[in-house]
């Protein structure tokens, strides 16, 4: 501290407490505040030190109280500052999950939602909630889509930009149907850009495909929440067989809600076929497109699903 805050004796020597080493040395690594109620004592009482020790201690109490007042405030302060360039500038968790049909991602989806706490975004929801909340870009595709026509690029971006703003979305959200060509994805990138972002995960779930026409043919979907059932691999409590060994559709029920299953229209070995040609002809581009980017994570989702979920947990954490 300056010469003028020491605190020195009068005329009688020096007392062990706060004039020699001892005391001046623990004064000066106390708080510039502490100093300064010293000071004022100094000032006021104009009066040796050892001549009144409670008045000593009283000013040491108070300054020392001042700069801890003063330090829990500043502490605050910085608190708050890195509290706020955190949320700003700590880049979210932005996922997608890329797979041919039956290879798993309807059930690990779910599961890497509720360990990161973020929400599993369709293109298809979103774009139904934008043109019910009657959102500017929702008026623009709903009035697309009543004329009979494509929604446009642009308009899915808009949606998708305007989506990931809520507040479910600050730690992160996995993209689900979305991108679907080289485009989009570019297109994509070139939005959360703006914001000085970008997608920092995109996990691939490989499986042979003599597996998927099993896996395809025996699911079952909880429309709501995306959770998947099989009926060997995985089935609902309440399944019962028939006198054909087939589940009585009936009894196709949600675990968790007890509301039905149903079975897409396209989960047939016919079907199959053709959504394989798709995903190698119009997504594989896009993996392509983003290994560039040292972003994309396989996964062997022919393993048990247990097996699978942990070499997924592995890949979240990886950097």
């Amino acid at each position: 501290l300056p010469a003028e805050v020491q605190i020195r004796s009068v005329s009688r020597p020096r007392c062990s407490l706060c004039c020699a080493g001892g005391a001046s040395g623990w004064v000066r690594t106390g708080a510039t505040a502490s100093a300064a109620g010293v000071a004022h004592w100094q000032r006021d009482r104009k009066v040796a030190c050892e001549t009144d020790p409670a008045a000593l201690g009283a000013a040491l109490a108070g300054g020392l109280a001042a700069g801890a007042v003063g330090g829990y405030f500043f502490g605050k302060q910085q608190g708050e500052s890195i509290s706020e360039k955190y949320e700003k500038f700590w880049p979210r968790k932005i996922m997608m999950l890329f797979g041919a049909p039956g290879a798993g991602k309807g059930t690990q989806g779910p599961k890497i939602v509720d360990t990161l706490a973020i929400p599993q975004l369709s293109t298809g929801d979103m774009l139904r909630e934008a043109v019910s909340a009657g959102t500017e870009v929702g008026k623009k595709a709903e009035a697309v889509m009543k004329s009979g026509g494509l929604v446009s690029d642009e308009i899915v971006i808009g949606i998708i930009a305007d989506r990931i703003k809520e507040p479910d979305c600050k730690s992160g959200f996995i993209l689900d149907g979305f991108p679907r060509t080289v485009a989009q994805a570019q297109a994509l990138d070139a939005m959360l850009a703006k914001s000085g972002e970008a997608v920092s995960l995109i996990v691939e779930f490989n499986v042979n495909p003599s597996v998927l026409e099993e896996r395809i043919c025996g699911r079952w979907m909880h429309k709501a929440s995306g959770r998947s059932y099989h009926v060997k691999f995985q089935p609902p409590k309440s399944m019962k067989m028939g006198p054909d060994g087939k589940p009585v559709p009936e009894t196709m029920k949600d675990d968790q809600t007890g509301e039905a299953l149903y079975q897409r229209s396209d989960d047939t070995a016919e079907a199959l076929k053709k959504r394989l040609d798709g995903y190698k002809n119009q997504t594989l581009p896009i993996l392509d497109y983003y290994k560039e980017k040292g972003i994309v994570k396989k996964v062997d989702g022919g393993k048990k699903i247990d097996e699978v979920w942990k070499d997924v947990c592995s890949k979240l954490a990886s950097k």
